[in-house]
């Protein structure tokens, strides 16, 4: 886990998803914010980097996924799954996952976690006092042939 070097801000208010996170340095001559979006895009790819994670989001936001990913020019969606809340010094981390069949759930979310952890860390300089992990579903691997067989157009 990353070291974080600043000091714990205890009851420091808490910003809900779209607002942003500044952190000021003692002397710095201006103050840098982060939005709470950039908390929620690292946290996102950090979770995602894990083995073991199939999917972030649940059975309706996965399903609008796959739409929109279809449609030209849409692009793709880092934060299905991923809400933050982002203080001042400190954020909070909440993720919907999709284990693959077969992995050990307990082992994916250690690992998920302290892979958010470090990386939010490392990138934003936020402490991260939890990461909160709810596993929604399990991929099987014949879900993926039912995917393809189902298909009407190429």
């Amino acid at each position: 886990m990353a070291q974080n070097t600043s000091t714990k801000s205890e009851g420091a208010p808490v910003a809900r998803s779209g607002s942003s996170a500044t952190l000021n340095d003692e002397g710095s001559a201006g103050k840098t914010t982060i939005a709470s979006s950039v908390v929620q895009k690292v946290a996102g790819i950090a979770a995602r980097e894990v083995s073991g994670v199939y999917a972030l989001g649940g059975g309706v936001s996965r399903a609008f996924g796959a739409i929109r990913d279809r449609i030209p020019g849409s692009g793709t969606t880092t934060t299905a799954g991923v809400s933050v809340e982002v203080g001042e010094k400190q954020a909070a981390v909440d993720l919907d996952v999709v284990v693959e069949y077969g992995a050990r759930i307990v082992d994916v979310a250690r690992a998920v976690r302290r892979n958010v952890i470090s990386t939010v860390e490392q990138i934003t300089g936020l402490e991260v006092i939890e990461v909160n992990i709810a596993v929604n579903d399990i991929h099987l691997p014949e879900e993926d042939e039912v995917e393809e067989q189902t298909s009407r157009v190429e």
